[in-house]
Protein backbone atom coordinates (compact mmCIF):
# COMPACT_ATOMS: atom_id res chain seq x y z
CA UNK A 1 0.00 0.00 0.00
CA UNK A 2 1.28 3.13 -0.97
CA UNK A 3 0.31 6.74 1.23
CA UNK A 4 0.83 10.10 0.09
CA UNK A 5 0.18 13.24 1.32
CA UNK A 6 -1.98 15.70 -0.12
CA UNK A 7 -0.43 18.98 1.27
CA UNK A 8 -3.11 19.81 3.55
CA UNK A 9 -2.98 17.94 6.85
CA UNK A 10 -4.39 14.84 7.23
CA UNK A 11 -5.56 14.63 3.79
CA UNK A 12 -4.31 11.25 2.18
CA UNK A 13 -4.24 9.44 -1.47
CA UNK A 14 -4.07 5.64 -0.69
CA UNK A 15 -3.44 2.98 -3.55
CA UNK A 16 -3.34 -0.62 -2.39
CA UNK A 17 -1.34 -3.24 -4.18
CA UNK A 18 -3.19 -5.34 -6.45
CA UNK A 19 -1.79 -8.75 -7.00
CA UNK A 20 -2.64 -10.11 -10.66
CA UNK A 21 -2.34 -13.18 -12.75
CA UNK A 22 -4.09 -14.71 -15.63
CA UNK A 23 -7.85 -14.24 -14.02
CA UNK A 24 -7.31 -11.13 -13.32
CA UNK A 25 -6.18 -9.33 -9.99
CA UNK A 26 -6.62 -9.00 -5.89
CA UNK A 27 -6.62 -6.17 -3.46
CA UNK A 28 -7.08 -5.38 0.17
CA UNK A 29 -9.12 -2.16 -0.01
CA UNK A 30 -8.96 -1.77 3.81
CA UNK A 31 -6.79 -3.47 6.53
CA UNK A 32 -7.22 -2.12 10.14
CA UNK A 33 -3.65 -3.44 11.31
CA UNK A 34 -1.70 -2.48 7.78
CA UNK A 35 -3.75 0.80 8.14
CA UNK A 36 -2.96 1.23 12.16
CA UNK A 37 0.66 0.56 11.48
CA UNK A 38 1.17 3.72 8.93
CA UNK A 39 -0.74 5.66 11.62
CA UNK A 40 -4.05 5.95 10.46
CA UNK A 41 -6.46 3.76 12.63
CA UNK A 42 -10.15 4.50 11.94
CA UNK A 43 -13.14 2.66 13.48
CA UNK A 44 -15.31 2.67 10.98
CA UNK A 45 -19.04 2.17 11.30
CA UNK A 46 -20.45 2.50 8.05
CA UNK A 47 -20.27 2.07 3.98
CA UNK A 48 -22.15 4.14 1.78
CA UNK A 49 -22.64 3.63 -2.26
CA UNK A 50 -23.96 5.97 -4.77
CA UNK A 51 -24.31 5.43 -8.46
CA UNK A 52 -24.30 8.32 -10.80
CA UNK A 53 -25.81 7.87 -14.41
CA UNK A 54 -24.60 10.27 -15.92
CA UNK A 55 -20.88 12.10 -16.59
CA UNK A 56 -21.06 15.44 -15.14
CA UNK A 57 -22.92 14.68 -11.75
CA UNK A 58 -21.86 16.32 -9.08
CA UNK A 59 -22.09 15.51 -5.41
CA UNK A 60 -20.77 18.19 -2.78
CA UNK A 61 -19.68 20.17 -1.62
CA UNK A 62 -20.71 17.70 2.00
CA UNK A 63 -19.81 17.59 5.51
CA UNK A 64 -21.50 16.62 8.71
CA UNK A 65 -21.06 18.56 11.82
CA UNK A 66 -19.74 17.67 15.33
CA UNK A 67 -20.52 15.24 17.25
CA UNK A 68 -21.25 13.04 14.41
CA UNK A 69 -18.36 14.66 12.18
CA UNK A 70 -16.85 11.79 10.01
CA UNK A 71 -13.97 11.00 8.69
CA UNK A 72 -14.22 9.38 4.86
CA UNK A 73 -12.27 6.43 2.89
CA UNK A 74 -13.77 7.02 -0.81
CA UNK A 75 -12.94 4.64 -3.55
CA UNK A 76 -14.26 4.21 -6.99
CA UNK A 77 -15.27 1.01 -8.37
CA UNK A 78 -16.91 1.55 -11.29
CA UNK A 79 -16.29 4.66 -14.10
CA UNK A 80 -13.93 7.35 -12.90
CA UNK A 81 -15.03 10.96 -10.85
CA UNK A 82 -12.35 13.54 -9.94
CA UNK A 83 -12.43 13.78 -6.11
CA UNK A 84 -11.98 16.84 -3.65
CA UNK A 85 -11.66 17.52 -0.30
CA UNK A 86 -11.53 21.42 1.42
CA UNK A 87 -9.67 22.12 4.74
CA UNK A 88 -12.50 24.40 7.13
CA UNK A 89 -11.32 23.48 9.97
CA UNK A 90 -10.86 27.14 11.59
CA UNK A 91 -7.28 28.03 13.31
CA UNK A 92 -5.88 25.62 10.17
CA UNK A 93 -2.82 27.22 8.08
CA UNK A 94 -4.65 25.21 4.89
CA UNK A 95 -7.89 26.41 5.92
CA UNK A 96 -10.45 27.32 2.64
CA UNK A 97 -7.67 25.70 0.64
CA UNK A 98 -8.37 22.13 -1.52
CA UNK A 99 -6.86 19.11 -2.64
CA UNK A 100 -8.28 16.50 -5.46
CA UNK A 101 -7.54 13.52 -7.32
CA UNK A 102 -8.77 10.98 -9.73
CA UNK A 103 -10.22 7.74 -8.41
CA UNK A 104 -11.38 5.28 -10.99
CA UNK A 105 -12.22 1.24 -10.81
CA UNK A 106 -9.02 1.21 -13.25
CA UNK A 107 -6.38 3.41 -10.92
CA UNK A 108 -8.02 1.91 -7.53
CA UNK A 109 -6.79 4.61 -5.78
CA UNK A 110 -8.50 6.05 -2.55
CA UNK A 111 -8.99 9.28 -0.44
CA UNK A 112 -8.86 9.45 3.02
CA UNK A 113 -10.74 13.02 3.98
CA UNK A 114 -10.81 13.56 7.84
CA UNK A 115 -13.35 15.09 10.10
CA UNK A 116 -12.60 19.03 9.40
CA UNK A 117 -12.82 19.04 5.41
CA UNK A 118 -15.61 19.13 3.10
CA UNK A 119 -15.94 16.60 0.47
CA UNK A 120 -17.47 16.55 -2.85
CA UNK A 121 -16.55 14.78 -6.58
CA UNK A 122 -17.44 15.11 -10.25
CA UNK A 123 -17.97 11.91 -12.27
CA UNK A 124 -15.65 12.16 -15.23
CA UNK A 125 -17.63 8.73 -16.94
CA UNK A 126 -20.93 7.38 -17.22
CA UNK A 127 -22.01 4.64 -14.40
CA UNK A 128 -19.67 5.73 -11.50
CA UNK A 129 -19.72 4.24 -8.23
CA UNK A 130 -18.69 5.45 -5.32
CA UNK A 131 -18.21 3.27 -1.92
CA UNK A 132 -16.87 4.79 1.01
CA UNK A 133 -16.29 4.30 4.25
CA UNK A 134 -17.15 6.91 7.35
CA UNK A 135 -16.54 6.53 11.32
CA UNK A 136 -19.34 8.09 12.35
CA UNK A 137 -23.16 7.03 11.39
CA UNK A 138 -25.37 9.07 9.47
CA UNK A 139 -26.97 11.73 11.42
CA UNK A 140 -29.60 14.16 9.29
CA UNK A 141 -29.28 17.10 11.98
CA UNK A 142 -25.89 17.28 11.47
CA UNK A 143 -25.83 17.36 7.73
CA UNK A 144 -24.34 20.63 5.98
CA UNK A 145 -23.43 21.78 2.36
CA UNK A 146 -21.45 24.24 0.99
CA UNK A 147 -21.76 25.80 -2.84
CA UNK A 148 -19.45 23.73 -5.11
CA UNK A 149 -18.58 26.63 -7.14
CA UNK A 150 -17.68 29.27 -4.55
CA UNK A 151 -15.59 31.49 -5.85
CA UNK A 152 -13.82 32.18 -2.43
CA UNK A 153 -12.55 28.50 -2.90
CA UNK A 154 -12.10 28.31 -6.63
CA UNK A 155 -12.00 24.80 -7.17
CA UNK A 156 -10.70 24.34 -10.36
CA UNK A 157 -13.61 21.59 -11.32
CA UNK A 158 -12.90 19.50 -14.66
CA UNK A 159 -16.22 19.68 -16.23
CA UNK A 160 -14.81 19.87 -19.73
CA UNK A 161 -13.19 16.48 -19.28
CA UNK A 162 -16.26 15.41 -18.02
CA UNK A 163 -17.97 16.80 -21.29
CA UNK A 164 -20.68 19.03 -19.58
CA UNK A 165 -20.37 23.18 -19.02
CA UNK A 166 -22.15 22.70 -16.20
CA UNK A 167 -22.37 19.98 -13.35
CA UNK A 168 -25.80 18.20 -12.72
CA UNK A 169 -26.98 19.17 -9.27
CA UNK A 170 -29.25 18.03 -5.94
CA UNK A 171 -31.13 20.82 -5.29
CA UNK A 172 -29.55 20.19 -1.90
CA UNK A 173 -26.34 21.42 -3.31
CA UNK A 174 -27.81 23.83 -5.90
CA UNK A 175 -29.29 25.78 -2.78
CA UNK A 176 -25.97 25.08 -0.78
CA UNK A 177 -24.78 28.44 0.97
CA UNK A 178 -21.48 30.27 0.49
CA UNK A 179 -18.33 30.40 2.22
CA UNK A 180 -19.02 33.41 3.50
CA UNK A 181 -22.49 31.93 5.24
CA UNK A 182 -20.71 29.38 6.45
CA UNK A 183 -19.88 29.19 10.06
CA UNK A 184 -17.46 26.09 10.15
CA UNK A 185 -18.31 23.43 13.26
CA UNK A 186 -14.58 22.44 12.97
CA UNK A 187 -11.67 23.51 14.96
CA UNK A 188 -7.87 22.67 14.03
CA UNK A 189 -5.88 20.37 16.20
CA UNK A 190 -2.25 20.67 15.32
CA UNK A 191 -1.65 17.12 17.39
CA UNK A 192 -2.74 13.82 14.66
CA UNK A 193 -6.26 13.55 14.00
CA UNK A 194 -8.45 11.25 15.81
CA UNK A 195 -7.38 7.95 14.61
CA UNK A 196 -3.56 9.02 13.39
CA UNK A 197 -0.58 7.58 15.39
Amino acid sequence: MEIEDLGLPGLKLIRPRRFADARGWFSETWNARAMAAAGLAHDFVQDNHSFSAAAGTLRGLHYQAPPAAQTKLVRCVAGAIWDVAVDVRRGSPTFGRWAAAVLSAENGAQLLAPRGFLHGFLTLTPKAEVIYKVDAHYDAACDGAVAWDDPDLAIAWPLAEAGVTAPILSDKDAAAPRMAQFASPFVYDPSPQEGEA
